[in-house]
């Protein structure tokens, strides 16, 4: 079964702009499916086809004289020797939309496509599905804490069960989809990474190494990055340690939160945060076997926290298939003031913070007032996204919202 993709509108004006339309994201996020759903008239050809993937590298100029454009290439990231023929194809032809491309390793495409395509590829990003996509929500604005948004948001019913099961089990399109059994999809899901991602990349010579590494990160999904502390669990230098986490972010398996800085608040963080942009990986990752043992867990908190982020993180995606780094951060300072989230827009900051209890008040807003003492931004309304059924108001600018409005 096929679960229309709020991303769909972004692609369907992403691909008539430029002559090429490349989506990048996690392994089984469902790039190719919505891709072939959409773009019928494009031929597919797989790299992980090892006839393909062998004609792309030591052919590569008899590649596209033997398919023709359009074409949908998936797993490109494999042979970006292709790069300079997609090229010739753009500028001969001046064609729109000739060129569908797909991967899952973002950075390393990029490195290869700054050079051949610059200026004729659109790059968008694809997440897991999201709880609005899972329930057949059609609202597809981006997430902000505002009176304006919170009126036209009209959400379905969500039990509070089932919030911590969706965590638990993940976002996978395939884990959603077919009822997959948890245990077998991810244990397959991560050997299939490190075999065919992981290793490609020529930096890890211990692949179970590596995987204790993933399983620490997991650990601190919602934490701020301690480099020394991963490397000296995981047994490897901080250098190494570096090195790998760049891969899972390359991967699209983490996602980095950057703090906020201004230089007239001097005593600001500069840790950045690092989530995992999958919950049921991690769940898996760090030995969580079903929601209830999750949701009342010691990691309960920093799950919830990632989950939230996660929607917010998908709600902007979907609109324009960007992923909008430049415009979310947290706060934290030396004094221990922490705000979640914060998302800037047109000079004004919007705090967010996440609680998993239901009842909020506003002891869980106290660090919002830190932000009156930024001169050059204004503070926006902000929330605390909880398990509450409802939104309703803490003061006069400040609402508590249930997850269900996200």
């Amino acid at each position: 079964m096929y679960i229309k993709r709020h991303i769909e509108e972004a692609l369907k004006s992403a691909i008539n702009e430029k002559g090429a339309l490349c989506v990048t994201g996690a392994r089984q996020v469902g790039k190719s499916t919505v891709l072939k759903t959409l773009f019928t008239e494009h031929r597919e050809l797989t790299l992980d086809d090892s006839r393909l993937l062998t004609l792309a590298l030591r052919q590569p100029e008899e590649f596209f004289a033997r398919f023709e454009p359009p074409v949908f290439v998936d797993e490109i990231q494999y042979a970006p020797s292709l790069f300079p023929y997609i090229k010739i194809h753009i500028d001969k032809t001046g064609a729109k939309g000739a060129f569908v491309l797909s991967g899952s390793r973002r950075y390393e495409m990029m490195s290869n496509m700054t050079e051949s395509l610059a200026g004729r590829v659109n790059l968008i990003d694809l997440y897991g599905l999201s709880v609005r996509e899972i329930l057949n929500d059609d609202f597809r604005e981006r997430f902000i804490p505002t009176q304006e948004y919170l009126k036209k948001r009209d959400p379905k019913p969500l039990k509070y069960n089932a919030v911590w099961e969706n965590i638990w089990r993940g976002f996978f399109p395939e884990i959603v989809e077919s009822g997959t059994d948890w245990s077998r999809f991810y244990a397959s899901y991560v050997r299939t990474y490190l075999d065919r991602d992981v290793s490609k990349l020529g930096q890890v010579g211990d692949l179970s190494r590596f995987e204790k590494f993933m399983v620490s990160m997991a650990a601190r999904t919602g934490q701020l990055l301690n480099i020394a502390d991963l490397a000296k669990d995981t047994g490897i230098s901080q250098q190494t340690a570096e090195k790998w986490l760049s891969i899972l972010i390359a991967s699209n398996i983490v996602y980095v939160l950057r703090p906020y800085s201004n230089n007239i608040l001097q005593r600001l963080i500069k840790t950045p945060k690092t989530y995992f942009l999958d919950t049921g990986l991690a769940s898996y990752l760090v030995g969580w076997d079903n929601a209830r043992v999750l949701q009342n867990g010691a990691m309960a908190g920093a799950m919830f926290e990632t989950f939230v982020i996660g929607e917010i993180l998908k709600s902007w995606a979907n609109a324009n298939g960007v992923t909008p780094n430049m415009s979310f951060y947290f706060f934290r300072d030396k004094d221990g003031n922490e705000i979640d989230l914060l998302i800037k827009r047109n000079g004004v900051l919007y705090p967010i913070e996440m609680k998993k209890h239901i009842n909020c008040d506003k002891s869980d807003i106290t660090a919002f007032k830190q932000l009156d003492k930024i001169s050059d931004m204004r503070r926006g309304e902000g929330c605390v996204v909880c398990m509450a059924e409802d939104a309703f108001p803490i003061t006069a600018t400040d609402n508590a919202v249930g997850v269900r409005y996200l």
